[in-house]
């Protein structure tokens, strides 16, 4: 068990991993004879020409619909990509004349495609009859013969024969690469617990089962990619319902807890990293920081964990599961509580700041009471000289206890009496 074990890969969407999990990912590839013997298509594809041509690869998820290649426009087209030819293309291909026919099929069977399929081969072409049924031109078996391009029918309809194509195709044809680690289900949330072998990844699967969740896969998962952009995980065949934990060895998890605790695949929602803890190592302690990991493509949450003796790992990770679910929910605890702490303390400095009374300047006498206390005096105004302000006792400052009254000041000549509502012009002398 433990000599399958090997180090953490990182896929970047290319295919299917070697059984011996060394090198980079293949390219899966699926031909046609695999294609119409396969049960999972859910249609009958029935081969009509092009025996030959039974092993060309299918090696694209996606199909076409190749109306504009019959009139001799080929850009785009994909030979490893199944071509659909339905009611639409082939009552095209009926209104030519048989040399028209030849021209454009023959370009179009020359490109080396994988397969050619006919839609909706159970019902006659046209009400008033072409005398051929389905294939409504001789031509179509004539050309895929000749290239050894395989060509098919569906006794359905084009959009349910595309349907089933890429439901078949998505799985079959799906990026796989072989990761070295523990995948669990922790509340329908994918766990895929990785790090260093004998970190204590099994012994975690193995304490999470008893307290009622499932294990996926132990020691080597199987990822596949899944459009739009999800990564599931699968255990290996030979490994599948098995744990292997130190001093016990290996355990069949479905025949100990019964088969609520095992599950046969799981979508991969987040990367633990389990690794040895440090007192040199600083450790995510706010859980702001957002890290990822990377798997055929695809970026997915990762936490590190540090392991130490004495930690509840199982708790734990169910905690990182409920949290989660949180966070997909719209709840993010961390960012909430910073996001508290922040405002209150921008009320407190808003209170700090209100607090403290501004710079109080003695005023003048005859100046304005209202005027503003901390700004500087306003120049007078020139012209208006014979205006100032009546003395009164109403605008005389308080005499501090033990300190003699300030001495009146000369009025400015320049006061300008229309600043303010309350100031009189002083009267002026005569003589």
């Amino acid at each position: 068990m433990s000599s399958s074990r090997g180090s953490t890969q990182e896929g970047d969407g290319g295919g299917r991993v070697p059984p011996t999990g060394a090198g980079r990912p293949d390219r899966p590839a699926l031909t046609v004879r695999s294609l119409t013997a396969d049960e999972g298509l859910g249609i009958e594809l029935t081969l009509i020409a092009g025996a030959a041509g039974l092993d060309r690869p299918i090696m694209n998820t996606r199909i076409q619909k190749s109306g504009l290649a019959l009139v001799g426009h080929f850009h785009g087209i994909v030979p490893t990509r199944v071509q659909i030819l339905g009611q639409t293309e082939l009552s095209f291909l009926h209104k030519l004349t048989r040399e028209d026919r030849l021209l454009s099929l023959r370009g179009f069977f020359e490109l080396g495609l994988c397969c050619v399929i006919i839609t909706q081969g159970d019902q006659p072409f046209e009400t008033n009859g072409s005398g051929i049924g389905f294939v409504p031109v001789p031509e179509l078996a004539q050309c895929a013969e000749e290239s050894g391009t395989p060509l098919l029918v569906s006794a359905v309809r084009s959009s349910v024969t595309i349907t089933a194509l890429h439901a078949l195709l998505d799985d079959r044809l799906a990026p796989r690469i072989r990761l070295h680690g523990v995948l669990v289900d922790v509340f329908g949330v994918g766990l895929m617990l990785v790090g260093s072998s004998a970190i204590g990844k099994s012994e975690c699967a193995l304490d999470l089962v008893m307290r009622g969740h499932r294990l996926v896969a132990d020691d080597a998962v199987e990822c596949d990619y899944r459009p739009p952009g999800m990564v599931f995980g699968a255990p290996a065949e030979l490994l599948r319902y098995h744990l292997e934990v130190r001093g016990l060895g290996i355990l069949n998890v479905k025949d100990l807890f019964g088969v609520t605790s095992i599950r046969e695949r799981k979508r991969i929602d987040v990367v633990v990293k389990l690794v040895e803890w440090s007192k040199d190592t600083e450790y995510d302690r706010l859980g702001l920081d957002e890290r990822y990991h990377t798997i055929l493509g695809v970026k997915i949450r990762e936490l590190v964990i540090p392991v130490r003796p004495g930690r509840d790992m199982a708790s734990i990770l169910e905690v990182a599961a409920r949290n989660e679910l949180l966070k997909n929910a719209g709840f993010h605890a961390a960012r909430e509580f910073f996001g508290a702490v922040e405002g209150e303390l921008l009320r407190e400095r808003s209170a700090e700041e209100s607090s403290v009374p501004p710079p109080v300047r003695l005023a003048e006498e005859g100046a304005p009471r209202h005027a503003a206390p901390h700004g500087p005096p306003r120049p007078p105004r020139p012209g208006h000289g014979d205006l100032q302000s009546p003395p009164s006792s109403a605008f005389r400052q308080p005499v501090e206890r033990g300190r003699p009254p300030p001495l009146p000041e000369r009025p400015s000549p320049g006061f300008d009496a229309t600043e303010s509502s309350v100031s009189l012009p002083r009267p002026r002398r005569r003589g």
